[in-house]
Formats: structure tokens, sequence, C-alpha cells
């Protein structure tokens, strides 16, 4: 381990999760502590994840460029390794063209870093550029963009805590995003708000909730359709929104008549009666919001989708305290994909196909981008050492996130050229050509974006250990040697300043203006602030009206034990293993059995038991309790990734084998 570093009370942002709260490092107690002027932890309350944001941050360091030589990496001058990188990158593009080249972004980089990756990429002919920010709630974004025309958090903070109800699906905000949740949830529920919690397994939200709507796993969709028909049928919809602000609708009625709550939610699993009550709680809010997680990703935008028709159907959407509102995890996971580190996007949310787009960044940068969209970040590390020859990765670890591949190794074994940028050794660097030594959160100067569209600033506490380099400095250093483009800069400033100029949703925020206070898109150019609430008059599509869509129940609904009679097996229910915003004080090396269930296969408290799947099998302890509903388990993803394949996963337990 190396010596320890020496912090400056800075005042930045927590890394931790997307929520975005201000600390600075406290000498005294060598943790962080809470700014009370902040915009978001306002009290300058942290979570414990947040006060701990400082530890470990010097464990295992990177501290010189590596280069490898006879299966070995070697430590080499910075030249060395810069010259190394160069000639790799070029070599796969010359012999197979860009588009056998990917650049992985990560969203714990800021939006300076990510940003200049996209511009090598794209300056370098290929589209291939994505991070895995995209993937922890793609198909909500994917809805979102499709219907709304973004996949911004319609509110914001402020705003939602003046709602009178709040469904909260696949998502567990009381322990994931504490801070916003106090303030937002637990806030309006406390003055008598209603909160709706759709998720098969009770957790800390649900302790909160007043209506608890736990379906059999992979209906949810179905969930949400009766929720739909429940209102329909109460008379609860807005017929003034509905006449004003949507397409479809008569379409839409008619494709409800095939759901009726009594029998389908049966089917689901739930109470008809307390699916009832929901919907009234719901649909007789003034204002109701929603907030989804990544519980709600299984069933390819079934889900999203329906919960956009609720929204719509009840008119809450376009005014305060109301909305489509992913609670995303990581810290940068808005701005990563804000600024363009995507296959199929330019910065500010732009199609590659849109011609005036790559026009305004062609103008800009002196090359205009492929206007092919490239190949996602799963499908794209899936083609390593087959279409894709040579990678470069920014502060990621995809030889850990694919591990649902058994031919991981082979594929990372089989490029032609790997370069990893990070702080620390790790599953992939162990397959690098060349290893470059990054800088830490706390060593960094940039903008990140939270969870509700606000721009915020990082601000350097430490310098980066040994000869390590900040990740700005080395993209463009970089992007000097591989393309015709301009990389001069200096510093993240002058970054923000050419990314606001190609980014519609930034055009008017300076890097002053985000070191002063934070900004939150969208920020047109020449307005003096950016817009709390979306989609007012006309949503981002540019149209008046968003379309309703017939619900799809039919993706990936399954059933455990009880439900099914397989009784031997149950589905396992993890968090998205691409969401690393865990819960603080949850035992990671646990299995969460129902009783039902554990008494039929005889496994007590405390039990340590085999968990196996057809991919494999892990050791955990039992832990009997009702948060999880029967034929279901729950473990955090970490610990059970080697069970886990595509689809729905269902597992056996058993005494182990020692």
């Amino acid at each position: 381990m190396n010596d320890a570093p020496e912090y400056e009370p800075t005042t930045t942002t927590c890394p931790e999760c997307a929520v975005g709260c201000s600390l600075r490092y406290d000498d005294g107690s060598g943790r962080a502590t809470g700014v009370e002027s902040a915009r978001v932890n306002r009290d300058g309350r942290l979570c414990p994840k947040g006060i701990a944001a400082f530890e470990g941050l010097d464990k295992d360091r990177l501290t010189t460029p590596l280069v490898r030589r006879d299966g070995e990496l070697e430590p080499v001058p910075w030249e060395e390794a810069l010259d190394r990188v160069v000639d790799g990158i070029e070599r796969v593009r010359e012999r197979h063209g860009p588009d056998a080249l990917a650049f992985l972004g990560a969203p714990r980089c800021t939006n300076e870093e990510n940003y200049l990756l996209g511009k090598i990429a794209r300056s370098l002919g290929t589209n291939n550029v994505d991070n895995r920010a995209r993937s922890c709630h793609d198909a909500t974004a994917q809805a979102m963009e499709a219907r709304l025309g973004s996949s911004g958090t319609t509110n914001s903070l402020e705003d939602l805590a003046e709602a009178d109800a709040f469904l909260v699906a696949g998502a567990n905000p009381a322990a994931r995003q504490p801070i916003a949740f106090d303030r937002t949830v637990r806030s309006a529920v406390n003055d008598g708000a209603a909160l709706l919690h759709l998720d098969p397994r009770a957790n800390r939200t649900t302790r909160l909730a007043t209506h608890h709507l736990a379906p059999h796993p992979g209906h949810d969709a179905l969930a949400v359709a009766l929720l739909v028909r429940a209102l329909l049928d109460a008379g609860l919809e807005d017929g003034a929104f509905l006449a004003e602000r949507t397409t479809g609708y008569e379409a839409f009625v008619r494709s409800m008549e095939r759901f009726d709550v009594a029998a389908d939610a049966e089917r689901a699993g739930l109470d008809p009666a307390a699916v009832r009550e929901a919907a009234a709680a719901f649909g007789r809010a003034e204002r109701a919001a929603v907030v989804t997680g990544t519980g709600i990703e299984d069933d390819k935008g079934a889900t999203p989708n329906a919960l956009l028709d609720l929204l719509l159907v009840t008119g809450n959407l376009g005014k305060r305290a109301t909305g489509m509102n992913p609670f995303r995890g990581l810290v940068n996971e808005q701005g990563a994909s804000d600024m363009g580190a995507r296959p199929d996007r330019l910065p500010g949310e732009a199609r590659v196909s849109d011609a005036d787009a790559r026009a305004r960044v062609a103008a800009e940068w002196g090359v205009e981008p492929p206007v092919e969209p490239g190949t996602a970040e799963p499908a794209l590390v899936g083609a390593f050492g087959a279409d894709v020859r040579g990678a470069f990765v920014l502060g990621e670890n995809p030889a850990v996130n694919r591990l649902d591949d058994a031919t991981t190794d082979r594929k990372f074994a089989d490029l032609d050229f790997l370069a990893v940028q990070d702080v620390a050794p790790n599953e992939t660097t162990a397959y690098a050509d060349v290893v470059l030594p990054a800088s830490a959160w706390a060593e960094k100067s940039g903008t990140v974006t939270n969870l509700d569209r606000q721009v915020q600033a990082l601000r350097p506490a430490a310098s980066p250990p040994g000869e390590a380099r900040r990740d700005l400095d080395v993209l463009a250093a970089l992007g000097a040697r591989l393309t015709d483009a301009d990389f001069e800069y200096d510093g993240p400033g002058t970054v923000f300043a050419e990314m606001a100029r190609v980014n519609p949703l930034y055009a008017g925020m300076t890097f002053a203006g985000v070191l002063d206070g934070g900004a939150r898109w969208p920020f047109p150019e020449g307005e003096s602030e950016g817009e709390q609430v979306l989609h007012r008059d006309r949503f981002r599509t540019g149209r008046r009206r968003a379309p309703l869509e017939p619900i799809d129940v039919a993706a990936n609904a399954d059933v455990g034990s009880q439900a099914s009679g397989a009784r031997d097996e149950l589905v396992l229910l993890t968090e998205s293993r691409v969401d690393e915003s865990r819960p603080s004080g949850e035992g990671n090396a646990t299995i969460q059995v129902n009783p039902v269930d554990a008494a039929t296969l005889g496994v007590a408290d405390g039990d340590r038991v085999a968990v196996e799947s057809d991919r494999g099998t892990v050791r955990l302890v039992a832990n009997v309790i009702d948060d999880v509903r029967d034929g279901t388990v729950f473990a955090h993803a970490s610990v059970v990734d080697p069970l886990v394949g595509s689809g729905r996963t269902r597992v056996r337990l058993s005494d182990p084998v020692e």
C-alpha cells in the first residue's frame, strides 16, 4: 500500500451515487463531512457511503505506466507508453478498419473525460464508443427517448418533494440514494403523501410504503397494466390532459379491455383489492410521480412503457412534482450519456444520423462523425477477438462486468491490442498490453451530472500518486497523437466550453458558473438558468402530444417454486450488476429466502447453503425472511454473478458440500 495521501478540505462532489451531494475532507476525522450550503444535501447531511468516500483511495494504486513484454507488464516512461497505445490503435485501424476498434468510457469519469473519449473515437471514424451507464437504465431510457424525446428525469429533486403520491418501481432509493429519498419521498409521505412500492422483494423503501405490490418476477408490466385498468374503471383518468397532450387514447382504451383486475391480479401474484386501492391512491392524487430503478429493466421495455402510459392517463407529466424519474446509481451515469459516450448518440442526445448535429460537431472538431450507429457495450465486448480487434478502456472493468460470458478469458486474450487507463490493477488490466495510471475522483477537476440533471463540480483535494496523471491530460495527449482534430486544451474549463458549443443541452452553461454553484440542463444559450420541469408545453420530441401505447405483458414473465410447481427451483433476484450504488449495512454474503420455501427445503436461518444454477455454484448464508415472496430468493449481484446468464435465473438450494 502507498503512503496515505494528504487531502485538502476542498468542496467537491460525492462519488458514491448519482445524487450529487457536496462534501469536503475533514482532517480531524480523516473522513468526509457535508457542506451546509450545498444545493442537494442542503443540511450538510451525508449517508454512510458518502462519509467514507475518501477511504481506500490510496489502496493498490497504479503509479507508473506499464507495457507488456514477454507476457509480463513492466514499468516504462510515459512517452513510451503513449507511443505504444498510438501504435496499437493505428495498427488495428489500418489492418481492419475503424470499426474494429472499441472505446469504453465510464460513469465514474467526468463529463470532460467522456467527451474527449467520444471525440477520439469519432475522429478515428467509429461510433463504437459506449459506457455501462447506458446499460443501467437502458430500457427506461429508450422508452423515454422514443415517447418523450429525452431520457433525463422529467422533474427535479426540489419539486418532487411536493408530490401527493409516488410509485417507486424496481428501486430501493431508501437504501441506495438515501439523501434524495429522504428529501423527496420521505418528506412527502411524512406530510401525508401515498407511497406505492412495486417490487417483488420488500426492502427499506417498503417500510415507508402505504401500498406494497409484490408481483411474481417478470409480472411488473402486468401489475402496472392492472393499475391503469383499475384507474379507468374508477373514472380517474385526466380527460383534459388526454385530449390536449396525448394521441391514440381510444385505441389504448380498447387495448386495456383485455385485462381483468380480478383474474389477472391472481396471475401476477397480487390481491385485486390491493391493486384497486393503490390505483385509487395514485389516481386521486393531484400530483403523482414515478421513481424507477434497475429492477424494471428485464422485460424489454414493457414496464417503463407501461409506467409512461400510467403517467399520461393520469396527466402527471409536464408539471411540478410529477413525471418519470429514473434514480440513477452511478455518479456520472447521466453525464456520460449526455457527452455522447454512446454508440448511437452525439453530445446532447442527438442521434448520430442527425445531419444537423453531425455538422455542428464537425464545425467544432474539423472532422465529421460517422453516420452509422456503433455497437453497444454488451455486444461490443462480446465481439472482442472477432469483429473487434483493439480496445481502449477508460476507468472501467469489462472483464468483470461481462462475467456472464463463459468465453471472457478467450475474448480478451484474442484482442490484437488492449489499453486500459485506470487507478488500480483489476481483471481487465490483467489482459492489457498497455496500462496507464490514472487519477481517482478526489484528484480530478471537472464536472459530473447528477440524477436530476444538475451539472456539478469536482475539485481536486489531492494530487495523483507517483507518476499517475489526470485522465483529461492523458486523453488530450492521445487525441493529439492519434487524430487530426484539435486537442489543445488548458484544463477542463476549455474542454467544457467546447463541449457546450456542440451540446445544446449545455449551451448556456459556463465552467465558471458550474464551479459557482452548478447548473441544470436543458440550459439554452442566452438563458439565465436551466429548466427544473421538462415537457411543460411540448415534449422534447418537439411535439405537443405523446403517444399512448398498448401495454405488452408477455415479456420475460416467470414464477418460482410455489406458483410453478417446480418446488426445487427458485427465481433469483439481484440488484443490477451494472449499478454499484450498493446499500450500506446489508450483508453481501447472504441469500434471502422466504419462510415458506425455507420450510419446504429444510433450510434454517443462518444455514450455509449451496446456491446452484445451470452456470455454477456459490456458497452463501441463508437469511430466512418475509422480505422476499415465496418462489424467489435475493442476493447481491457481486456474489452470485457466476450463476447469472442472460434472461431470468432459476436456482436450487441445498446443503453445501464442504
